[in-house]
């Protein structure tokens, strides 16, 4: 399985939000929705997005950019334009006084704006709910990212514009799954790209040894792997596994194993027809007491009260140590 396909493998788009936005100048959104991940692909004209915490950007048609929640941003023709319309949790929408703007703004199938001959059209996908979007997915973002239309070729923009119109039977999951696939498109590219910043295990998928492990430990998370199982399936000695494993990805590989297995536990625990017996057989713990035991010593509250919404209480965090050049040995 695809490191970043299995991400995005468990609770996925589910009646999406998605529109096609149209706006003349002068025009300014500001998104306080808090939803976790939101698509923006201009399709005609130009937009600015601006981060509450970074500098504008602005976008071109082909450009795409990704917004990680809850963090507010701002949507406008300029950075200087005040905003005119708030979009809240829920998708709802009102001028900066609180008047209702939803109806107003309509121009159509999943068409909003304020013209609907406007000289900006941007298509908008958002994950409304956080189980949606896998938490070491979202921790591996940025607050925004840019991905300019050279960087990338993908069909998927133009098919979502044609299909984000239509009212036919089932489309609300036919833009699901399109949303999906075009999200993994763009982050694909992005982690490619050296201002990506990508997560350790990420680049450690290209290493010939380490990137064999970890492809082992994301296809079937369930089985009882142990250090030595794994290096004997990568090609080396369990003792170069281990140093080569925890100097790329940044600790051991059971620590990693276990990581793993809890992030998809909890992206698991959204479905509501799963129960806690069956989240722990799919990754790998023997009873439920056995994860439920592990899953609060990480998250703070149980799998019941995770399901629940409770709050989690932050992880504990590792104590830090000196790094130290290692040498890492040939395959």
């Amino acid at each position: 399985m695809d490191a970043l396909a299995g991400l995005l493998d468990g609770p996925r788009a589910r009646g999406a939000f998605l529109l096609r936005a149209v706006f003349d100048p002068p025009w300014s959104i500001r998104v306080r929705d808090e939803a976790p991940i939101t698509l923006m692909a201009v399709v005609r004209g130009s937009a600015w997005v601006v981060p509450d915490d970074g500098d504008p950007l602005e976008l071109g048609v082909g450009d795409v950019a990704v917004a990680r929640g809850p963090e507010p941003y701002t949507i406008a023709d300029s950075p200087s334009t005040e905003p005119l319309v708030i979009v809240h949790p829920g998708q709802h929408c009102t001028d900066p006084a609180g008047r209702p703007l939803a109806q107003e703004m309509g121009l159509g199938v999943r068409s909003w704006g304020n013209d609907p001959d406007g000289a900006t059209t941007v298509l908008v996908g958002t994950y409304q709910r956080s189980g949606e979007v896998s938490r070491s997915l979202l921790t591996a973002l940025p607050t925004l990212l840019v991905l300019p239309h050279g960087a990338w070729d993908s069909p998927l923009m133009a098919l979502l514009g044609e299909e984000i119109a239509k009212d036919d039977p089932g489309q609300d999951a036919v833009l699901d799954r399109l949303l999906d696939l075009l999200l993994i498109a763009v982050l694909r590219t992005w982690f490619s790209r050296p201002e990506a910043r990508a997560p350790a295990w990420y680049l450690a998928l290209g290493d010939p040894v380490v990137g064999r492990a970890l492809r082992l430990i994301h296809g079937d998370p369930a089985r009882p792997w142990t250090v030595a199982a794994l290096a004997a399936a990568s090609g080396v000695s369990r003792a170069a596994l281990a140093r080569r494993f925890t100097h790329l990805v940044g600790e051991p590989p059971m620590a990693y194993l276990t990581g793993w297995r809890l992030a998809l536990a909890a992206d698991l625990l959204r479905f509501p027809d799963t129960t806690v017996a069956s989240v722990a057989r799919k990754v790998g713990y023997a009873t439920p007491f056995a994860l439920s035991t592990a899953f609060k010593r990480v998250h703070g509250v149980s799998p019941q009260q995770y399901r629940l919404g409770e709050p989690p209480s932050e992880p504990r965090k590792k104590p830090e140590t000196p790094r130290r050049r290692v040498r890492v040995p040939s395959p």
